[in-house]
């Protein structure tokens, strides 16, 4: 059964896509707070000067990901969808947060090594990467800006085969989606906030995925959205600090260079 009127399989479709526009607009707000300068990664200067994307075409290009995302999603809940019209029943608690972590870990490695190779494959990179890393300076609602097809491979693909590997039920999934979401917009938000649970908790955080954006950096730091144990194991991990930069703010310092 359905939360309210609405299908489990609906709203693991679209509350994620609600929380992408609803958490990314509150930085949006609060990027018009004057005093959070001093915890930008980059210059309000640099952005403008570095991005060469305009922003409408970034929420355009975000909006077409989001409807090859729901049509994905709607085929394959239609596909293995209970026609009693029921729904699956809800495990305990434990096996809910162990399904929360494999999904997790599913979602890590699978975009991980498509990220890295498309960093590594020089035609993939021209023609489908190169569209995100526009976005030299990230920011929110810019965390979900790719090629399509991109978008299908990495977000996509990787969700539903962290929602079919790790067994979770669609209303599982509604949680899930929805905070690996608020994880992917928080990664790219330009900002390093004292107080920001997520970035305390995560090693994989906006300073982390900062470094990656940057063109001395896009050999390393692949992993996303959670963990860095792939980048750790397989010597792609590039250690930062987080400095005081000159003229006010801060910015992800890369601790070596190849």
């Amino acid at each position: 059964m359905g939360i309210g009127a609405a299908s489990d399989e609906l709203l693991g479709t679209f509350v994620p896509i609600a929380v992408y526009w609803l958490y990314s607009g509150l930085y949006v707000a609060l990027d018009g707070v004057g005093r959070l300068d001093g915890y930008r990664l980059h210059t309000r200067e640099e952005a403008a000067a570095k991005n060469v994307v305009s922003k409408a075409a970034v929420v355009r290009g975000v909006l077409v990901q989001q409807a090859f995302q729901v049509a994905v999603s709607l085929t394959l809940f239609a596909v293995i969808g209970d026609e009693s019209g029921t729904g699956q029943k809800q495990p305990p608690a434990l096996v809910i947060v162990l399904q929360f972590i494999t999904a997790m870990v599913v979602m890590d490695t699978w975009q991980y090594f498509m990220h890295r190779y498309m960093h590594i494959n020089k035609f993939l990179y021209k023609h489908i990467h190169s569209k995100h890393h526009t976005l030299v300076v990230p920011y929110s609602f810019g965390a979900l800006y790719n090629h399509p097809l991109e978008g299908l491979i990495l977000d996509t693909i990787g969700g539903a085969l962290s929602f079919l590997v790790s067994g979770m039920t669609p209303r599982t999934s509604i949680f899930f989606f929805s905070f690996a979401t608020i994880k992917t917009v928080d990664d790219h938000c330009g900002l390093w906030l004292p107080g920001n649970i997520l970035q305390a908790l995560f090693s994989n955080n906006s300073a982390y995925h900062d470094i990656h954006h940057q063109l001395y950096g896009n050999k390393y730091n692949f992993s996303q959205p959670f963990f860095v144990m792939w980048d750790k194991i397989l010597g792609t991990y590039m250690p930062y600090s987080i400095e005081q930069r000159k003229g006010g703010g801060v910015e992800s310092r890369p601790a070596k260079l190849d």
